[in-house]
Protein backbone atom coordinates (compact mmCIF):
# COMPACT_ATOMS: atom_id res chain seq x y z
CA UNK A 1 0.00 0.00 0.00
CA UNK A 2 2.65 2.30 0.81
CA UNK A 3 4.37 1.52 -2.68
CA UNK A 4 1.42 2.43 -4.32
CA UNK A 5 1.23 5.80 -2.26
CA UNK A 6 4.48 6.47 -3.19
CA UNK A 7 3.91 6.03 -6.85
CA UNK A 8 1.21 7.58 -6.82
CA UNK A 9 2.70 10.79 -5.18
CA UNK A 10 5.12 10.81 -7.64
CA UNK A 11 2.97 10.42 -10.34
CA UNK A 12 0.82 13.50 -9.30
CA UNK A 13 4.36 15.40 -8.60
CA UNK A 14 5.55 15.15 -11.85
CA UNK A 15 2.28 15.86 -13.45
CA UNK A 16 1.87 19.02 -11.84
CA UNK A 17 5.71 20.10 -12.54
CA UNK A 18 5.54 19.29 -15.96
CA UNK A 19 3.06 21.73 -16.51
CA UNK A 20 5.22 24.23 -14.32
CA UNK A 21 8.12 23.43 -16.60
CA UNK A 22 6.05 24.30 -20.33
CA UNK A 23 8.51 25.10 -22.81
CA UNK A 24 9.11 28.86 -23.26
CA UNK A 25 7.92 28.27 -27.02
CA UNK A 26 4.64 26.35 -25.90
CA UNK A 27 3.80 29.05 -23.52
CA UNK A 28 4.52 31.56 -26.06
CA UNK A 29 1.90 29.72 -28.39
CA UNK A 30 -0.25 29.45 -25.29
CA UNK A 31 0.08 33.42 -25.16
CA UNK A 32 -1.20 33.90 -28.82
CA UNK A 33 -4.21 31.06 -28.21
CA UNK A 34 -5.27 33.55 -25.48
CA UNK A 35 -5.37 36.64 -27.48
CA UNK A 36 -7.35 34.96 -30.28
CA UNK A 37 -9.95 33.37 -27.50
CA UNK A 38 -10.23 36.48 -26.21
CA UNK A 39 -11.41 38.16 -29.39
CA UNK A 40 -13.85 34.92 -29.97
CA UNK A 41 -15.28 35.71 -26.65
CA UNK A 42 -15.65 39.78 -28.07
CA UNK A 43 -17.79 38.58 -30.99
CA UNK A 44 -21.41 40.31 -30.76
CA UNK A 45 -22.94 36.24 -31.50
CA UNK A 46 -21.02 35.05 -28.08
CA UNK A 47 -21.66 38.18 -25.94
CA UNK A 48 -25.61 38.29 -27.12
CA UNK A 49 -26.27 34.44 -26.11
CA UNK A 50 -24.68 34.89 -22.95
CA UNK A 51 -26.47 37.93 -22.24
CA UNK A 52 -29.69 35.95 -23.16
CA UNK A 53 -28.75 32.74 -21.32
CA UNK A 54 -28.14 35.19 -17.94
CA UNK A 55 -31.69 37.06 -18.63
CA UNK A 56 -33.64 33.63 -19.11
CA UNK A 57 -32.82 30.34 -18.41
CA UNK A 58 -34.04 28.01 -21.48
CA UNK A 59 -36.78 25.93 -19.51
CA UNK A 60 -35.34 22.50 -20.93
CA UNK A 61 -32.10 23.44 -18.81
CA UNK A 62 -33.94 23.93 -15.73
CA UNK A 63 -33.17 21.59 -12.78
CA UNK A 64 -30.23 20.51 -14.50
CA UNK A 65 -28.03 18.88 -12.44
CA UNK A 66 -23.86 18.32 -12.84
CA UNK A 67 -25.60 14.44 -12.46
CA UNK A 68 -28.24 14.49 -15.28
CA UNK A 69 -25.78 16.13 -17.18
CA UNK A 70 -23.42 13.61 -17.02
CA UNK A 71 -26.16 10.64 -17.68
CA UNK A 72 -26.65 12.42 -21.09
CA UNK A 73 -25.74 11.08 -24.10
CA UNK A 74 -24.11 13.37 -26.94
CA UNK A 75 -27.00 12.54 -28.81
CA UNK A 76 -29.97 13.88 -26.40
CA UNK A 77 -31.57 16.79 -28.36
CA UNK A 78 -30.43 19.38 -25.16
CA UNK A 79 -26.49 18.78 -25.78
CA UNK A 80 -27.35 18.52 -29.61
CA UNK A 81 -28.83 21.84 -29.25
CA UNK A 82 -26.11 23.30 -27.44
CA UNK A 83 -23.77 21.95 -30.48
CA UNK A 84 -25.64 23.34 -33.27
CA UNK A 85 -26.94 26.87 -31.52
CA UNK A 86 -25.31 29.92 -32.59
CA UNK A 87 -22.39 29.54 -30.19
CA UNK A 88 -21.75 26.23 -30.63
CA UNK A 89 -21.89 26.30 -34.07
CA UNK A 90 -19.17 29.76 -33.92
CA UNK A 91 -17.24 27.51 -31.81
CA UNK A 92 -16.92 24.66 -34.36
CA UNK A 93 -15.37 27.86 -37.20
CA UNK A 94 -12.06 28.33 -34.76
CA UNK A 95 -11.79 24.93 -34.52
CA UNK A 96 -8.28 23.62 -35.44
CA UNK A 97 -5.84 20.65 -34.79
CA UNK A 98 -4.96 22.68 -31.64
CA UNK A 99 -8.31 23.16 -30.02
CA UNK A 100 -9.36 20.15 -28.32
CA UNK A 101 -12.38 21.44 -26.53
CA UNK A 102 -14.42 24.98 -26.09
CA UNK A 103 -17.18 25.79 -23.90
CA UNK A 104 -18.90 29.03 -23.53
CA UNK A 105 -21.21 29.32 -20.21
CA UNK A 106 -23.27 32.17 -18.74
CA UNK A 107 -22.67 34.11 -15.32
CA UNK A 108 -23.40 31.33 -13.22
CA UNK A 109 -21.02 28.90 -15.05
CA UNK A 110 -24.26 26.84 -16.79
CA UNK A 111 -23.55 26.36 -20.71
CA UNK A 112 -24.46 28.41 -23.18
CA UNK A 113 -22.86 26.56 -26.19
CA UNK A 114 -20.00 24.83 -27.09
CA UNK A 115 -17.97 22.13 -29.28
CA UNK A 116 -18.66 18.79 -27.98
CA UNK A 117 -20.66 17.84 -24.51
CA UNK A 118 -18.14 19.04 -22.09
CA UNK A 119 -17.44 16.66 -18.46
CA UNK A 120 -19.34 19.64 -16.42
CA UNK A 121 -22.87 21.36 -17.08
CA UNK A 122 -22.02 23.72 -14.59
CA UNK A 123 -18.40 25.10 -13.29
CA UNK A 124 -19.18 27.42 -11.16
CA UNK A 125 -16.96 26.80 -8.02
CA UNK A 126 -14.15 25.90 -10.44
CA UNK A 127 -11.02 28.56 -11.38
CA UNK A 128 -11.70 28.25 -15.05
CA UNK A 129 -15.05 29.89 -14.60
CA UNK A 130 -14.47 31.86 -11.39
CA UNK A 131 -10.87 33.54 -12.17
CA UNK A 132 -12.68 35.20 -15.82
CA UNK A 133 -15.34 36.14 -13.68
CA UNK A 134 -13.29 38.78 -11.77
CA UNK A 135 -11.94 40.01 -15.37
CA UNK A 136 -9.41 37.92 -15.43
CA UNK A 137 -7.75 35.20 -18.03
CA UNK A 138 -6.78 31.89 -16.71
CA UNK A 139 -4.55 29.55 -17.44
CA UNK A 140 -4.80 25.73 -15.94
CA UNK A 141 -2.23 22.56 -15.66
CA UNK A 142 -1.45 20.64 -18.47
CA UNK A 143 -4.05 17.52 -17.64
CA UNK A 144 -5.82 14.64 -19.63
CA UNK A 145 -9.05 16.05 -20.07
CA UNK A 146 -12.26 13.96 -19.07
CA UNK A 147 -13.81 14.76 -21.69
CA UNK A 148 -11.87 14.69 -24.45
CA UNK A 149 -9.48 12.31 -23.37
CA UNK A 150 -6.12 14.45 -24.45
CA UNK A 151 -3.15 16.00 -22.99
CA UNK A 152 -4.30 19.30 -22.75
CA UNK A 153 -3.94 22.62 -21.30
CA UNK A 154 -7.33 25.03 -20.41
CA UNK A 155 -7.50 28.91 -21.10
CA UNK A 156 -9.76 31.11 -19.99
CA UNK A 157 -11.13 34.41 -20.25
CA UNK A 158 -14.16 36.50 -19.54
CA UNK A 159 -17.00 37.47 -21.71
CA UNK A 160 -17.46 40.89 -20.98
CA UNK A 161 -20.45 43.02 -21.86
CA UNK A 162 -19.67 46.54 -21.68
CA UNK A 163 -16.63 45.34 -19.82
CA UNK A 164 -18.29 43.57 -17.19
CA UNK A 165 -18.16 39.85 -17.02
CA UNK A 166 -20.76 38.06 -17.63
CA UNK A 167 -19.88 34.59 -18.60
CA UNK A 168 -16.22 32.64 -19.60
CA UNK A 169 -15.11 30.86 -22.76
CA UNK A 170 -12.58 27.68 -22.01
CA UNK A 171 -10.52 26.46 -24.07
CA UNK A 172 -8.20 23.14 -24.27
CA UNK A 173 -5.37 23.35 -25.94
CA UNK A 174 -3.61 19.98 -27.34
CA UNK A 175 -0.28 19.58 -25.52
CA UNK A 176 0.98 17.42 -28.15
CA UNK A 177 -0.03 19.85 -31.38
CA UNK A 178 1.71 23.00 -29.68
CA UNK A 179 4.71 21.04 -29.10
CA UNK A 180 4.93 20.61 -32.79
Amino acid sequence: MKIRLILLSALLLGRSLAAENLSSDVQAKIDERIKAVTAWAAEPVVVEAVRAHNAALPAEQAGLTQDKWRGLSVLDPLVRSLVKNHVGQFLKSKKDEIITEAFVSDAAGLKVGFISKPSGWSHAGKPKHDVPMTGQNWQGPVEVDESSGQQQVQVAVPVLDAGKPIGSLVVGLSITRLSQ
